[in-house]
């Protein structure tokens, strides 16, 4: 985030960041009596105290064209609502955590960047609305009102530049149309921090992942990935599993806004639980966010042991994952699904599950947190070998002056820790697996022949390979669990 920071441009940050440093200049505005000063041409004593970047919160209030109030205040960007209210002394607490801001840059600077770390400035006046209204109307009037003979150039300045920013009519009525990422805002729901568990449930509600019943999609028919750039404004027509490839942050000179490491346990697990069956397969990812290094660590997978669609088991197999998380001391920090015979790219319905997934993972107090989205291709014919091609993705968000447009899917370095052995959770794990799969239709035949002289199951042991650990005493209850998928099958 710090080099985020450094790498943006002076220039593109909005000239409203410096408000709060106009503040002591209020003293001398407010020391001009009240009457007649709206008469006064722009340069004089008032005008010239008061430019337009100098009209603040408190001198809005102080005129009576904004009342103090609790709720006031809402800022919508990206599917997601801010709610905060609005002090006497010009202050803006935001609702859900309690902080204070003391400007309305200041305010839309944190929550943007919230949803979106790429954000290089919040434009508040632009974006925060008293009432439904933007502020920049009240600011407009007050102008009128204070201001008559001020050239009409000043006037029609939109708090500095802030025009350039998306249209927030345009980006409630995405919201309201269902083509925005999140169908209701988030951030409206509780006041409090959420707690883990709370977290947990929260990104295990639906959120459109429903891929149909198992054996929807054996993927008979290639799809052929498309560039992000061909894809322009959301079609209702196109289809939602058309795979599109990933961007690298280098390639639109951005930073990656945080790093990845993640575990050799974590990909075994998700990489064995892909192998099983010629169904789509889906699990959760552990571990924890550190915000002083921007590390966010994967240390555990959470496979789903239950079909897509199946509400009812799917709710009951989440609860026991968030008791794991919670038990384990770990926070959700992900989500990770299968293309069993397709290659590992995010398809534009995974994209904007993973974009509804982030904006869910938002944490309340502790600033932006990530949400990491991994994809397994067991049987791509395309891959280079028999190993799985494992793939991660975080989806950025559009730009905001092309809010209909589908959101980013970014390619994400990540740097691979080798476990020193297998722990008893993975084990136990891969056992109820293949347990929970014995005997289904779907399940992989792994005594048959994968390749010409290659069977599933050494197409299996090939790919897990590379992610086992060195320490080979669990090898002989590896091949227990390996016999044991011979019989199922």
């Amino acid at each position: 985030m710090a080099a985020l920071a450094a790498a943006s441009p002076a220039g593109d940050e909005c000239l409203e960041e410096d408000e709060d440093e106009l503040e002591p200049g209020l003293d001398e505005a407010e020391a001009e009596p009240e009457a007649g000063s709206g008469a006064k041409a722009a340069g004089g004593t008032r005008g010239a105290v008061l430019t337009r970047r100098g009209i603040t919160l408190r001198v809005l209030l102080r005129d009576g064209l904004l009342e103090p109030a609790r709720g006031v205040l809402s800022i919508y960007y990206l599917g997601k609502k801010f709610v905060g209210d609005l002090g006497a002394d010009g202050t803006i607490t935001w609702q859900e955590t309690g902080q204070v801001f003391n400007s309305p840059s200041a305010w839309a600077t944190h929550c943007k960047r919230l949803v979106n770390p790429a954000k290089k400035s919040g434009c508040g006046w632009a974006s925060v609305r008293y009432k439904g209204q933007k502020l920049d109307q009240y600011k407009a009037a007050w102008l009128r009102k204070h201001q008559p003979n001020a050239p009409p150039a000043e006037e029609s300045l939109a708090s500095e530049g802030e025009e350039e920013e998306m249209p927030e009519e345009e980006e409630e009525e995405a919201t309201r149309e269902g083509r925005a990422p999140v169908p209701e805002p988030a951030a409206t729901k509780k006041p409090e921090e959420k707690s883990k568990k709370q977290q947990c449930k929260s990104l295990a509600e639906p959120a459109g992942t429903d891929h149909g019943p198992p054996g929807k999609r054996p993927e008979s028919k290639p799809r052929v990935p498309v560039r992000y750039c061909t894809l322009g404004t959301r079609d209702s027509a196109r289809n939602p599993q058309t795979l599109v490839e990933v961007t690298s942050f280098a390639a639109i000179n951005k930073f990656q806004p945080f790093n990845v490491a993640i575990s050799s346990n974590v990909l075994l697990l998700l990489d064995f639980h892909s192998h099983l069956t010629r169904s789509e397969v889906v699990g959760y990812l552990g571990g924890r966010w550190d915000t002083n290094t921007q590390l966010l660590t994967v240390l555990r997978a959470f496979p789903c042991r239950t079909r897509l669609g199946d509400a009812e088991a799917a709710g009951t197999v989440e609860e026991e994952i968030c008791q794991s998380l919670f038990l384990r001391g770990l926070s959700l920090v992900g989500w990770y699904h299968s293309h069993p015979f397709g290659p590992a790219l995010p398809s534009l319905h995974d994209i904007d599950a993973q974009m509804d997934y982030q904006l869910k993972l938002q944490g309340s107090g502790n600033g932006f947190q990530p949400c990491l989205a991994l994809i397994c291709g067991p049987y791509y014919p395309g891959n280079p070998g028999v190993e799985s091609k494992i793939a991660p993705f975080w989806v950025m968000p559009p730009p905001e002056q092309r809010p209909n447009d589908y959101g980013i899917p970014m390619d994400v370095e990540v740097a691979y820790i080798q476990d020193g052995f297998l722990t008893n959770d993975v084990l136990q794990e891969m056992t109820l697996l293949v347990e929970f799969y014995k005997g289904a239709p779907d399940l992989v035949k792994f005594q048959e022949l994968w390749s010409q002289d290659q069977t599933y199951l050494d197409k299996l042991k090939g790919s897990l390979a590379s992610r086992t650990p060195k320490d080979q005493s669990f090898a002989h209850i590896l091949e227990q669990i390996y016999s044991l998928l011979k019989l199922s099958s």
